[in-house]
């Protein structure tokens, strides 16, 4: 039998019929063949377009990836759940880069100049030197004048650019205990900066903590904690199984719609000299299967990254909670697409599908315009706003400001230092809130407002039917032949279902 379903076996009609083979037998199979091929092909498109109930009353065929998808949405949830926040017992100091135990404390300066008083000039090297001291238990445990009193702590504010002290904390999280675990150690390696880098009378003061895990040393604990973590190792192991077989679950009816899809286009080709247009190519491009096949390699990554976590090879908490953080948003939002099977539900997924083009193309306009409003803000008002000092800081207020957060404190905080720069900030502030307020977001708003509008409007009177809507709706071209061959046409349908290795039997 041919692959795929591109023709016919002429020895089964033989045999079914028991006709000679003459000029018009001849004619009248091609054409029963092409009416075999059409029949299979639209039938095969009605089964993929089904939802997972039509599906089961037409073949019985159990929706897997839906029972999946609800599996996933409770072990997903319960896997990030089990990222919890550290908190620590005891905390001690530990050693530095320098394998010493303490407080270092490093200065950056310009070298040795000289600013006399009398004629207010300044003689300065700009090349930059760095010292450094450490102050180890014993010297902390002294009266700080003792110490205080070393030339080092003498500072020079007019050459001085920034003060760092750093110092390293050990601790051990005997939480885990209590859920018989165990105990994880961390090393904190803490800076604390003054910067001076600005020389405008402020100095500002930063604070930065790196947390990394250890391995605990000499352990001496009793009782039996590996077992538990074994249960959450078995359970995140559960979890990658789970997410893999929906990964190939979805993976696998992607490419049979494609293959579906350019069944399809020859058929239209061929038959109506044409090209299919793009709303319908797109049709059988599934967007959430394509979600949930990202779904599934961020959690089978980030199960990974935790199971290493667990077993204290891995600290990388961050990445691992951005996947399985991530993961959980896409598996949550992917039940919408089961929701979409009411039309109660509907309206909002394809509002927003209708939408999506055009605020798009909005929004890169509108983007345009938001960007000349932070480069301008940032050149003009750095110098004096303090959330105009950078880039990103611009564009953060100017979102605060499209939402109304904060107008007043942005007002309010220019420095009146010089008349033109403050009245340019008042027209700046006014046009920006004025443009995008009541212009930029009334036509966002109304965009989706329209497109909202017109799914209503198909609900009540029909959606327009596209080549491919048509082509489902098309009954055979002779209502006699229908009677007298739909049974054979069944069952050849059948038959090349059977013996075809390219023909689609999608799993929902």
């Amino acid at each position: 039998m041919p692959r795929g379903g591109e023709s016919l076996d002429l020895s089964v009609w033989d045999r079914a019929s028991g006709k000679s083979r003459g000029p018009r037998h001849r004619n009248a199979m091609a054409h029963l063949d092409s009416e075999v091929k059409e029949e299979c092909l639209r039938e095969d498109l009605r089964f993929y377009f089904m939802n997972p109930c039509e599906k089961y009353r037409a073949r019985h065929q159990i929706p897997w990836k839906l029972g999946l998808q609800i599996l996933k949405i409770v072990m997903v949830t319960a896997q990030y759940h089990r990222l919890k926040n550290i908190s620590l017992a005891t905390l001690d100091y530990g050693e530095n880069e320098d394998n010493r135990i303490g407080l270092k404390i490093c200065k950056q300066h310009y070298k040795k100049g000289t600013m006399p008083s009398s004629n207010e000039t300044l003689n300065i090297d700009s090349d930059i030197e760095t010292d450094c001291t450490n102050l180890d238990l014993q010297t902390l445990d002294k009266d700080p004048q003792d110490w205080m009193q070393s030339p080092f702590f003498s500072l020079e504010f007019y050459r001085l650019l920034q003060v760092e002290i750093s110092f390293h904390l050990k601790g051990i999280d005997l939480q885990t205990i209590h859920s018989r675990e165990l105990p994880d150690c961390y090393i904190f390696r803490n800076t604390i900066t003054f910067n001076n880098k600005a020389h405008s009378g402020k100095i500002k003061i930063y604070f930065d903590s790196d947390a990394d895990i250890e391995e605990c040393k000499d352990l001496n604990i009793s009782g039996s904690i590996q077992k538990n973590t074994q249960y959450v190792l078995v359970f995140d192991a559960f979890v990658i199984v789970i997410c893999l077989a929906s990964l190939i679950l979805c993976t696998r009816s992607v490419v049979l719609a494609l293959r579906l899809r350019k069944r399809f286009l020859n058929f239209f080709l061929e038959k109506h000299k044409r090209r299919v247009c793009d709303a319908d190519q797109w049709e059988f491009i599934n967007g959430w299967y394509v979600l949930v096949i990202i779904s599934d390699l961020m959690t089978i990554i980030g199960s990974i990254l935790k199971m290493e976590i667990k077993a204290k090879n891995l600290t990388n908490y961050d990445l691992c909670s951005i996947l399985l953080g991530t993961s959980t948003l896409f598996v949550w939002v992917g039940v919408i697409r089961y929701l979409g099977y009411f039309q109660a539900y509907n309206v909002l997924i394809l509002t927003m599908q209708a939408s999506l083009p055009k605020v798009l193309r909005f929004c890169a306009c509108a983007g345009m315009i938001y960007l000349g409003y932070t480069f301008c803000g940032w050149i003009v008002l750095g110098p004096y706003h303090e959330k105009f000092e950078n880039l990103n800081i611009v564009a953060e207020c100017l979102f605060s400001l499209v939402n109304g957060d904060d107008m007043f404190a942005t007002f309010a905080q220019i420095q009146q230092k010089s008349i033109l720069v403050w009245l340019f900030s008042r027209l700046y502030l006014y046009s920006f809130i004025s443009l995008f307020i009541y212009m930029i977001l009334s036509l966002f708003i109304a965009l989706i407002t329209d497109s909202y509008d017109t799914i209503k409007k198909y609900q009540q009177n029909g959606f327009p039917e596209t080549d491919l809507q048509e082509f489902l709706k098309e009954c055979s071209s002779k209502e006699e032949y229908q009677k007298e061959s739909s049974a054979f046409l069944s069952s050849v349908c059948c038959l090349r279902r059977q013996g075809s290795d390219d023909h689609l039997i999608l799993i929902n």
